[in-house]
């Protein structure tokens, strides 16, 4: 079993939900989060800027600040990892800075609650 980890952009939430299960990957778990890459400007502060937004207009001067993103963990067997990836990708991929991070990690073991289901069976 694989844990697959997608920092994606906030407004890529949705069609990545749906990308997932349409693959037949309907249960992942999503957390709001703070952080940024490399670049130093976000381009929906940059686009509020060039609408007007004063606040937008006031992050523009400011180096290092977090940006909102979504984490999306998806738990699955190890044969099914590479659907997930390309998934991800396919929704999230815009060729721009910021587009996100896959990465994959071990599960040693997954327990269901509700019926003592171990191992693969408790994420499939």
């Amino acid at each position: 079993m694989k844990e697959v980890m997608a920092i994606i952009r906030m407004n890529k939430m949705n069609q990545t939900k749906k990308a997932l299960a349409d693959a037949g990957l309907p249960a992942f778990v999503a957390l709001e989060c703070l952080g940024r890459g490399r670049g130093l400007i976000n381009q929906e502060v940059l686009k509020g800027a060039a609408e007007g937004n004063e606040e937008a207009i006031a992050l523009l001067g400011t180096k290092g600040r977090l940006y909102p993103k979504r984490i999306v963990t998806v738990v699955v067997p190890d044969a099914d990892v590479q659907k997930v990836v390309d998934t991800i990708i396919g929704v999230n991929k815009s060729g721009r800075a910021g587009d996100g991070k896959i990465m994959v990690m071990p599960i040693g073991d997954s327990v269901r609650v509700r019926t003592g289901e171990a191992g693969e069976a408790a994420v499939s």
